[in-house]
């Protein structure tokens, strides 16, 4: 036999043995992200993105992560933790407030005119996160990132200044806090996932819907409305979110990829998350300016907070049945957002 292509294959083998002990191809593991927007809209863009692009990086190319926006693994958006709980996605992004009560600690961050910015909200919301509702309510999942986006308002196809203006309009509301806020002004709201506001918008199905400025663009709202009420001060409403992964699959990961996901994750990801949702709303509000639609901004907000005072007592209360101290959260995420996370800002 020819020697020759013997010690090719023994060269070969070497080389091949070489580029795997330096770590090159030696991918370990992939994990799968889902979520519920379109790929180019900001979130994924610049935050889910960047987050799975540092992962990847730093995994020096053991950890991949594939991702799948606009619900492409099936499901709905308010399944999307518990896909993850269960096991079917490895990583999801969602909205809490998806599914209404689940998650009653998280809403302290939803009442109306609680938050005034996202970057000491989405630290406070760490804070608490890692002080009770780790070991709680999310306690079937590894949450990675905890975070809330810049001050929700209105987009309505009238406009709206004072809460009588809502009067008899059919209102897409972010979460369950804002729908009693719109019922007690005299509005309908009207619950659906944020990727079928355009359409129920387009068809008349709704007058208007509760959003940031930040998902505007993506959603053609400035095209679909004519009217946007912003309010100085604390906002309206925010919502939360979280970025969550299987616990399984967590924990199936070597602890040399473990350090690189809780590197990457956390406080630090929670702060940069809310604060990137943040600043993406003045291009959004400038497309609406641009496209010369009405902005109100509502600087006197006594009336509207006042319409939420009742919101407060009721959401106490619930929580009260639920064996959940609602006014020491408020006390909590209050002191937190005017405390040692104001000021608070993080870079990926």
């Amino acid at each position: 036999m020819n020697p020759k292509p013997k010690a090719l294959c023994a060269l070969l083998g070497a080389a091949a043995t070489a580029v795997l002990a330096t770590g090159a191809f030696a991918q370990e593991v992939t994990l799968k992200l889902h979520h519920f927007l379109p790929a180019q809209a900001n979130v994924p863009r610049l935050i889910l993105d960047v987050w799975a692009d540092k992962v990847e990086a730093a995994s020096e190319g053991r950890i991949k992560i594939d991702r799948f926006p606009a619900m492409q693994l099936g499901g709905s958006p308010p399944e999307l933790l518990d896909r993850t709980i269960d096991g079917v996605d490895d990583i999801t992004w969602t909205v809490v407030g998806y599914t209404p009560g689940r998650f009653p600690s998280t809403e302290v961050f939803e009442l109306p005119f609680m938050v005034e910015d996202a970057r000491d909200a989405s630290c406070a919301y760490w804070t608490m996160f890692q002080e009770g509702m780790e070991d709680g309510e999310f306690a079937n999942a590894k949450i990675l990132g905890t975070w809330v986006h810049g001050p929700g308002m209105f987009h309505t196809m009238d406009p709206v200044e004072t809460p009588a203006d809502l009067q008899g309009m059919k209102i897409r509301g972010g979460s369950r806090l804002v729908n009693d806020l719109l019922t007690a002004a005299g509005a309908t709201p009207v619950g659906m996932p944020v990727p079928a506001v355009a359409e129920a918008l387009s068809k008349g199905v709704i007058d208007g819907t509760t959003i940031p400025w930040e998902v505007t663009p993506a959603l053609k709202i400035p095209e679909l409305v004519e009217n946007h009420t912003e309010f100085e001060g604390n906002a309206l409403y925010t919502l939360t979110f979280v970025l969550a992964m299987n616990k399984a699959k967590y924990d199936a990961l070597s602890d040399k990829n473990k350090a690189v996901i809780d590197a990457n994750s956390g406080m630090n990801f929670s702060i940069f998350a809310g604060g990137v949702m943040q600043d993406a709303d003045g291009p959004a509000r400038e497309v609406a300016v641009d496209n010369g639609n009405t902005i109100i901004t509502v600087s006197d907000t006594s009336e509207w907070q006042a319409l939420a005072a009742p919101v407060y007592d009721n959401w106490i209360a619930d929580l009260a049945g639920k064996n959940v101290d609602g006014q020491a959260l408020i006390a909590r995420a209050e002191g937190l957002m005017s405390g040692e996370c104001k000021g608070a800002t993080a870079e990926m």
